[in-house]
């Protein structure tokens, strides 16, 4: 069983505790009805012992003290309502406490600007982190040492992730689940809590270990923008004059930025949201089709074959077969 410790301060953003603990406790629910066992046990973790007003005027009661004898698996740093270096980010215990789950290899996760408190205990230099857009040229100023990503709402390095608002962390505690405890535990969850609006942890994510970034801001910006705006129909030649670029400088920009021309990379993405799709949604092959940008189903299909091997009828079969019968009881 997983043991979290959710961090609680005054001030802090009632629901970057609410609705993490309510996913982690939907996972738990989605296991009994299977007749497991629980899967996991959350803690409020308080740096003080009395009753902590959060924000909107609420009061939550710690259920355990700060304290380096009590393991935990992952910690979630929710976020402070206003300038986070009033919600104790450099406090000794915290800063000890934080460090040594940290080497003992728990899961540490911050939501917006709870990643000052990360940044005071030294865990992420020469790291990626991002954190509430509000804060960026502050912490920028103030960590100088941490590599601040303001384009990716979720950064993960190594066992430290950060998170740019409250959805994002939701996004990434799916995601946790999905790695914790398996994929269909995880689209159960994500099934209860809006899943129209989950956005794949995979795709919209900074990785140390992604194979597909770089540092050439411009294409970063059109790879971003075509994420976007899969749905659209794409001009390449407008998009490398929206980049400030002449389209022969752009797709060669493109081409050694990404391994791939544009076309060919919008394409990739666009088969990816649909296999997404197919294994999540009961979405139409047709509908599909459109959400990809493909008003032509024909086309969609034949393209979708020649990438996968299968159409996305069959793709559609075969991953919720091995998706129901990996899992099941």
């Amino acid at each position: 069983m997983k043991q979290v410790a959710l961090l609680a301060f005054h001030d802090a953003l009632a629901t970057s505790i609410s609705l993490p603990m309510e996913l982690l406790t939907a996972a738990n629910s989605v296991s009994r009805l299977n007749q497991r066992a629980p899967l996991m046990k959350a803690h409020i973790v308080g740096l003080d012992p009395a009753p902590i007003r959060v924000s909107g005027g609420m009061q939550i009661l710690p259920s355990a003290a700060l304290t380096t004898d009590d393991h935990y698996d992952l910690i979630i740093i929710p976020s402070r309502w206003r300038h986070p270096h009033r919600g104790a980010p450099t406090r000794p215990e915290v800063i000890r406490w934080l460090r040594e789950h940290e080497q003992r290899g728990a899961d540490i996760c911050a939501v917006g600007n709870g990643s000052y408190f990360l940044a005071e205990a030294g865990l992420l230099k020469q790291r990626v982190a991002t954190t509430h857009w509000h804060y960026f040229d502050d912490f920028a100023s103030r960590y100088p040492d941490v590599a601040l990503q303001r384009d990716y709402l979720i950064t993960q390095a190594d066992n430290i992730y950060c998170t740019g608002s409250v959805n994002s962390a939701a996004d990434l505690v799916i995601h946790l689940i999905d790695r914790y405890w398996g994929a269909w535990v995880a689209r159960r969850v994500a099934q209860q809590f809006s899943p129209e609006s989950r956005r794949p942890f995979s795709r919209n994510s900074y990785r140390v270990d992604r194979s597909d970034l770089h540092r050439d801001e411009v294409i970063a910006l059109a790879q971003n923008w075509l994420a976007r705006h899969l749905q659209e129909p794409q001009n390449i030649r407008d998009l490398a004059s929206q980049s400030g670029l002449s389209e022969r400088s752009f797709h060669r920009r493109f081409r050694q930025a990404t391994g791939l021309p544009p076309l060919q990379y919008m394409q990739k993405m666009r088969i990816e949201l649909a296999q997404d799709l197919l294994q999540n949604s009961n979405l139409t092959v047709e509908e599909i089709g459109q959400q990809c940008g493909y008003t032509d189903s024909s086309y969609f299909c034949r393209l979708f074959k020649n990438h996968c091997t299968s159409s996305p009828g069959e793709y559609r079969r075969a991953v919720r077969r091995k998706l129901f019968d990996v899992n099941e009881p």
